[in-house]
């Protein structure tokens, strides 16, 4: 965190919320129950100078959602990019897409973590995982159930995952 950053928060006029020459992205997987499927849809853009992560994610998230919790962050061609989840997805009708429960996606091996490619529905199924670990794990995840219960219900179809959670066998 940059000295004088408030988390959650925007920085003070003036100060850098960004390495010079690294460019950061933040992109909001924004989930809704559709019809009984969990679906998903992806606002993102890049961080403005000065702007804090979490001021960007909830301004691509609009207005009505309940939870925004930061989830991953992952190296692309544009740069650093910062990954929350929010939910509920305040516009049901914005196109979407289902949320496949997927297989963790991890690099070849434990040197390298990251994997050559990551699609959008990987993204969005690491969120659920998080989620369902978090809603047992975490008090203002758990808060956030009450009133969602149909997407809660959606999420909890997911393992409970955190991070970073290598293969079985793997030291």
């Amino acid at each position: 965190m940059v000295a004088g950053m408030e988390p959650g928060g925007d920085e003070p006029p003036g100060s850098a919320a960004m390495i010079p020459g690294v460019r950061a992205h933040v992109e909001t997987v924004l989930l809704s129950a559709r019809g009984g499927r969990l679906c998903f849809r992806t606002a993102s853009r890049q961080l403005g100078v000065g702007e804090h992560p979490d001021a960007c994610a909830r301004s691509l998230a609009g207005h009505g959602v309940g939870l925004l919790h930061s989830t991953s962050w992952r190296h692309t061609a544009e740069g650093i990019l910062l990954t929350y989840v929010a939910l509920p997805d305040p516009d049901p009708s914005a196109p979407a897409e289902p949320v496949l429960d997927l297989p963790v996606t991890r690099g070849p091996d434990p040197l390298t973590p990251s994997p050559a490619v990551v699609r959008p529905v990987d993204v969005a199924a690491h969120a659920c995982r998080h989620l369902a670990f978090l809603r047992h794990t975490d008090p203002q995840v758990a808060g956030a159930v009450t009133g969602a219960g149909e997407l809660w219900d959606l999420i909890d179809v997911f393992t409970p995952a955190v991070a970073g959670l290598l293969p079985t066998g793997v030291r």
